[in-house]
């Protein structure tokens, strides 16, 4: 998604262009869009003309509307969007008030007015608009004095880094030079991962190499990560994947992206993170129900205890066309963000989104156990009977 530009007053009202560029983008744009916005884009009208001698025809023209969003249509399979609304702009060919079908598609700009701006639909357009935010592959492509550190999104590989060493050869009974060389080498490469790679977003970090170079890197970095206690590589070893390229250029991570035991650990990765998040909620349910709510009152209740380590909330509430309810879910998922907890959103076009939608579409892993809250409607229950 490509920001064109952004116009917001302090109370947050205002207006976003955009110009959407691959399908998953046009996802973005449907989660962004509610009943009541308004929407300007260039669209096709069919328009009737009368000549001079009387005979009606009709003709189709493109024209710019600005319509009140009434009606949002996705299909997912195809990834079209269509929005349905109200003209009104004046404008030529359509009256004002007159309904009219406005089809967004890639690469076509458009501007998305709101009376309020709220913090989950800001960071949608950051993160469709980081191409950074899309890429949860990083890789290292190296060989002995030449690395690239990328970062690999759906629909581009971006380079982040490069780093390069001028490694001596070995000579016959001094290696010294060499080593010392290939040392600075690995030690510029630890530095350039931890700088660009997002642990966050990315959930796996391809190394590859000719030769025995990526598992003399990775037996390098984590011996330093362990005599140094860094908690950052250590947390995510298993993250790393080590597999063959022809060379530390650029164009060998295609090879090495092409290699099956790659491609079936790659496979959905966005979603990994959620599945896991999803998975260790019923583990708790099991477990330690106390500690593992759902049902938008409990997790509100849990949170103004302070006790949500980790929210689990799907996409399609943010959609809910009554603006109290929406502000609703926005409130508690910057509350937990202010009380240092980790939030999943979870995409409702995935599995993982379905299930938690069966769970009411928000669920919480909770850091202690909050007992009093099923206690207390026991005994309102009771009162009441």
């Amino acid at each position: 998604m490509k920001l064109v530009r952004k116009d917001l007053e302090k109370d947050n009202a205002g207006q976003v262009t955009l110009i959407p560029e691959e399908p998953e983008d046009m996802w973005h744009t449907y989660n962004l869009l509610q009943v009541g916005d308004s929407l300007r884009a260039s669209t096709i009208r069919k328009v009737q003309t009368e000549s001079s001698t009387g005979s009606v025809g009709s003709n189709r023209v493109r024209t710019t509307l600005t319509l009140c969003v009434e009606t949002i249509d996705f299909d997912s399979q195809a990834c079209q969007l269509r929005v349905k609304g109200t003209n009104i702009q004046e404008n030529e060919y359509v009256k004002m008030g007159a309904y009219h079908t406005i089809e967004l598609e890639p690469n076509r700009q458009f501007t998305l007015a709101k009376k309020q701006w709220d913090s989950v639909v800001l960071e949608r357009i950051e993160q469709a608009c980081d191409p950074a935010w899309s890429a949860d592959v990083a890789a290292v492509v190296m060989q002995e004095g030449l690395a690239h550190v990328c970062l690999v999104t759906p629909s581009m590989t971006l380079t982040r880094a490069k780093v390069e060493v001028n490694i001596p050869r070995k000579r016959k009974g001094n290696c010294s030079q060499h080593d010392r060389a290939l040392e600075r080498f690995y030690e510029q490469v630890v530095q350039a991962i931890q700088r660009h790679i997002n642990f966050e977003v990315v959930k796996c970090v391809l190394v590859a190499s000719p030769g025995f170079v990526r598992e003399q890197f990775c037996d390098y970095m984590f011996q330093q990560a362990v005599k140094t206690d860094n908690k950052l590589l250590l947390e995510n070893r298993s993250k790393f994947l080590q597999v063959h390229s022809s060379s530390g250029h650029k164009y060998a991570l295609k090879e090495a992206l092409c290699d099956p035991a790659v491609t079936s650990r790659l496979s959905d990765t966005k979603a990994a993170g959620e599945v896991k998040a999803l998975d260790d909620f019923y583990k708790m349910l099991q477990h330690e129900p106390d500690r593992a709510f759902y049902g938008l009152k409990h997790v509100e209740k849990a949170n103004e205890a302070m006790a949500i380590d980790t929210l689990l909330i799907s996409d399609e509430l943010f959609r809910h066309q009554d603006v109290a309810t929406r502000a609703r879910y926005v409130k508690l998922v910057d509350s937990v963000r202010e009380n240092m907890g980790t939030v999943h959103i979870f995409s409702s076009l995935h599995v993982s989104g379905e299930q938690l939608g069966q769970l009411t579409g928000v669920a919480a892993i909770l850091r202690f156990p909050v007992a009093e809250l099923s206690d207390q409607e026991d005994e309102s229950s009771s009162e009441e009977d």
